[in-house]
C-alpha cells in the first residue's frame, strides 16, 4: 500500500490530485476520465466526485493498487 502524508498546513488532497501524486495516472485529464468511469473506489465505495476531499485515513483503490492518506 502506498502512503501519502498531508503537510501540517493541509486538511485534505483532492482525489484527482492524489491519483496523479501516486503516479497512477499520467495527467489530470486521465484522472478525471477514470474517476468519471467509476474505476476508482474510496473506502470501499465507487467514487465519481473528481475533487473529493481525501482526508487522513481515507483509502483509495485503482487498478489493483491501494493507497492511503496519512
Amino acid at each position: 500500500m502506498e502512503k501519502f502524508k498531508l503537510r501540517p498546513d493541509e486538511d485534505y488532497i483532492e482525489l484527482n490530485n492524489l491519483l496523479k501524486t501516486f503516479g497512477w495516472v499520467a495527467t489530470g485529464g486521465e484522472a478525471k476520465i477514470r474517476i468519471d468511469n467509476g474505476e476508482v473506489t474510496v473506502n470501499g465505495e465507487v467514487e465519481t466526485r473528481r475533487r473529493k476531499k481525501m482526508k487522513v485515513g481515507d483509502v483509495v483503490r485503482f487498478e489493483g493498487k491501494k493507497g492511503q492518506v496519512e
